[in-house]
């Protein structure tokens, strides 16, 4: 792509940068319907840009003028590739090279996971997802752990789909504790279907929105597909499979152990969790926390962390994640202060 970019100085507060851009096609799908790629820049990063011809001016702060163009650059040589961007996609841009100047967006958009049913292009959102997936590829064990909104499970479950289309698997194991009822579901309706049938809802929502409803029945009445609670792996050997773990901040460390003891010859799994979101009765310790004690340097085993920079839902959901952390780092800070001698009551103890 040649492109050339000219910085014009027009005081010591404000900046101009002028990008032209060769091909007026790509140039159009740059600027999106009614120009929103560009006033989602605008937004976003606080700057004023004006289109001309092929051309764009920004104006605004050195430094967000500067990110900004980056941001404009990288994502026309993302479309000239044939790659469909959306507002989403701009906003992930931002965020992506705000954070790392170096990251190259077609090197993260650009590479396909796979098309879904509705004929949407998965691929990664930011520069974890992508390490993600290249050490989904590579290792035959990872862990993903962050927060809700990174993507753990679902570019896991991308992935596999994928690899089952591909014939690279024979089949595919989508599991998850059931627990709140503690793996005890007799309290629940119904017969043992419907009992763990809300737990596992969330994997067949993720499923249906990659492969079409009527084929993944036939997958799923074929054995090809198998959505199961954590309990069903006991006593079983998981040969030619990709195996997915949701939700694995809720296993106990016996059923941690219970489950990476399970994979067989030439399968692969894939363990998602939120440590800050243990649903465990008090008293038990989570087999997600534990496994990061015990398996870390294990040859063979990758663990992918993820933080709320990370979240690829509404904008918003990053800020909440963010301010719960904020709150409970103050509690913890307060409790502690409590708790030093001379804090309290007169024997240094907590107050009632």
């Amino acid at each position: 792509m040649s492109l050339e970019t000219e910085l014009l100085e027009t005081s010591r507060e404000v900046h101009e940068l002028e990008l032209s851009f060769p091909n007026p096609r790509v140039f159009q799908d740059l600027l999106g319907h009614h120009d929103e790629h560009v006033k989602t820049v605008e937004r976003l990063l606080d700057v004023r840009i004006g289109v001309s011809g092929t051309a764009l001016h920004v104006t605004g702060d050195p430094v967000a003028c500067e990110l900004a163009a980056r941001v404009l650059s990288q994502l026309y040589g993302v479309v000239e590739k044939g790659y469909p961007i959306y507002p989403s996609d701009v906003d992930y841009a931002v965020r992506i090279l705000s954070r790392d100047r170096n990251a190259n967006l077609r090197d993260i958009f650009l590479d396909t996971i796979y098309i879904s049913s509705h004929k949407r292009i998965i691929t990664p959102k930011s520069v974890a997802q992508k390490e993600y997936i290249d050490a989904i590829r590579e290792y035959d064990i990872v862990f993903g752990i962050g927060p809700a909104g990174t993507g753990k499970t679902y570019l896991a479950m991308a992935m596999a789909v994928a690899e089952i289309m591909k014939n690279n698997f024979a089949r595919m194991i989508l599991t998850r504790p059931a627990v709140e009822a503690g793996e005890k579901l007799g309290f629940l309706p119904g017969d043992l279907v419907e009992k763990v049938n809300p737990y596992l809802r969330p994997l067949y929502d993720a499923l249906h929105d990659m492969v079409d409803f009527d084929r993944a029945q036939k997958m799923i009445e074929r054995g090809v597909i198998e959505v199961a609670p954590l309990a069903f792996m006991r006593g079983r050997t998981l040969n030619d499979s990709f195996v997915i773990l949701d939700e694995a901040q809720n296993t106990t460390s016996e059923q941690m152990k219970m489950f990476l003891t399970r994979l067989g010859y030439g399968s692969k799994a894939v363990i998602t969790g939120d440590v800050t979101q243990i649903d465990l009765p008090a008293g038990r310790a989570s087999g997600l926390k534990e496994a990061q004690q015990v398996l870390r340097g294990v040859e063979g085993i990758k663990f992918c962390l993820f933080s709320e920079r990370d979240v690829v839902r509404h904008r918003l959901v990053q800020d909440i994640i963010a301010a719960y952390d904020r709150y409970e780092s103050q509690r913890q800070n307060e409790r502690a202060a409590a708790a030093r001698p001379g804090n309290g009551s007169k024997d240094g103890g907590e107050q009632s």
